[in-house]
């Protein structure tokens, strides 16, 4: 990777922005072709390009980690749910990228290297991985992006350089701000959705509520076991069930319905889905961050079933705590729960209004305009930063709760006042005596005789420097309270 330069090209040409996905599953690349979408809408893009990383990685790699995850969720969800846990606390890798994903990265690079991108979007944590490596290596000079696709936050997701974080909620930005990342770094956008202008006739009122009953991209077998439990519900409704690529699972449930007559609508894989959840008054399925983003967006409250280990048990946390979502926890109650939701009067709409408050249909866009419109130089967070807040983390202690040398500190660009780095109070020592200004701030200058400089300094200054010679900087303690962010 040595020896390669990535600049953007002139900035009065536009905006060429890389857009990197990883196909585990069909959020990611969901989330990808939704900022895909958003980028159409600005006049100051030149060129878009969307790449799912796995797609130019050896067929190996692409197996164990595309196929190989769905084997898991299938077979052994409780191991899911350890590797979630398990990957959660930020920074837990911190080390180089190892060598079987250096050997798939070489065409991602290549890629990279050939569009010349100015930005660049990561929508999965390996992409966003390796593009941070790129950075502190001087590989690529464009702005980037990491886009997280579940309503919690993913300690995977957290890397060592990047320009700007997204995150879905609020509370997501609390508590990377806890562990001592800057807020104009950290941004809650939501999870980036298509838009949709022409989705027809939204749902009428006067007509018994239709069910939405998904069964996933894929077509997920225990969708047989939630209609059947809807065929002994007493409320009036109708029912649209959308079976996904599975067309065996599709004629089962047609057999299994023939006898309800023309109350159930069964699909297969629709492009029709913006104009269901237009049109439906309750989603059942899987809690998928794109799933119940758009879901959100529609004002569709949701019935969570059979949620996967980790990050979609967390979503569905989070709608029930707001008020969007009911969760059955077994098959045989599901028609007994959606019969009392839909018996007690005014709670189908509360929910409804629940949804709506927190959809965000315009995220995509948000995220375009909050990298774009963002800081040019990328924050960079040290090794031995990275080692404070993984023990923060572990600790369940904030930032500011530390003291001494492996305490933080940040640097600010003087003129930006954007935050450019992250450190530990005791790497602060070879900085000052080589670069220290008046009043303790320090003013960065591309050496002549780097090798004179510790191997992380060095990093740091490659990545800040970008193409300046000199770069002035203050540095800044942690002590100061929390911001307060709204709800």
């Amino acid at each position: 990777m040595r020896g390669i330069s990535v600049r953007g090209p002139d900035p009065v040409a536009g905006e060429r922005v890389l857009i990197l996905s990883a196909g585990v599953g069909s959020g990611h690349n969901s989330a990808a072709a939704a900022v895909q979408q958003a980028c159409a809408a600005r006049a100051d893009i030149a060129e878009v390009q969307v790449l799912d990383v796995l797609q130019v990685s050896s067929a190996l790699y692409r197996a164990l980690l595309g196929k190989g995850y769905f084997v898991l969720v299938e077979d052994l969800p409780w191991l899911v749910e350890w590797g979630y846990d398990m990957s959660d606390p930020p920074f837990r890798r911190r080390g180089p990228i190892d060598p079987w994903t250096r050997a798939n990265a070489v065409p991602i690079i290549r890629a990279i290297t050939r569009f010349r991108p100015t930005a660049i979007v990561c929508t999965h944590f390996l992409p966003a991985q390796l593009v941070a490596t790129l950075l502190l290596r001087g590989v690529v000079d464009a702005r980037t992006a990491v886009v997280t696709t579940d309503y919690d936050f993913q300690g995977l997701s957290l890397t060592g350089a990047f320009h700007t974080l997204f995150v879905a909620r609020q509370e997501g930005k609390a508590e990377l701000m806890a562990l001592g990342l800057p807020a104009d770094r950290v941004v809650a956008t939501g999870i980036p959705i298509t838009t949709h202008e022409d989705v027809g006739t939204a749902r009428d009122a006067s007509e018994p509520p239709m069910l939405l009953i998904s069964a996933g991209a894929a077509g997920g077998d225990d969708a047989v076991s939630v209609v059947r439990q809807t065929l002994h519900m007493r409320s009036p409704f109708s029912a649209t069930v959308v079976c996904g690529r599975n067309d065996a699972l599709r004629h089962r449930i047609e057999k299994l319905v023939a006898p309800a007559g023309d109350r159930y609508r069964v699909l297969g894989f629709s492009a029709e889905m913006p104009q269901l959840l237009r049109r439906a008054d309750l989603f059942v399925g899987k809690p998928g961050g794109l799933s119940a983003s758009e879901c959100m967006a529609a004002g569709l409250p949701m019935v969570l079933v059979n949620p996967i280990p980790g990050q979609e048990v967390r979503n569905g946390d989070y709608l029930l705590e707001q008020g969007a979502a009911v969760r059955c926890n077994t098959a045989a109650t599901i028609g007994w729960k959606i019969d009392q939701l839909l018996s007690e009067p005014g709670r189908l709409q509360r929910m409804q209004a629940a949804a709506l408050r927190i959809g965000r249909p315009d995220a995509a866009a948000d995220v375009l305009a909050g990298l774009l419109d963002g800081p040019s130089r990328p924050l960079v967070v040290t090794r031995a930063a990275q080692r404070t807040i993984l023990a923060a983390s572990e600790q369940n202690m904030v930032a500011t709760d530390l003291t001494g040398p492996s305490s933080l500190v940040r640097l600010v660009d003087s003129a930006a006042g954007s935050t450019l780095a992250l450190l530990q109070a005791e790497e602060l020592g070879d900085l000052q005596k080589r670069y220290g200004a008046p009043e303790g701030d320090l003013v960065l200058r591309r050496d002549r005789a780097p090798g004179t400089l510790r191997w992380e300094a060095r990093r740091l200054l490659r990545a800040l420097l970008r193409g300046d010679d000199v770069l002035p900087v203050r540095v800044e303690g942690l002590a100061a309270p929390l911001p307060v962010l709204p709800a």
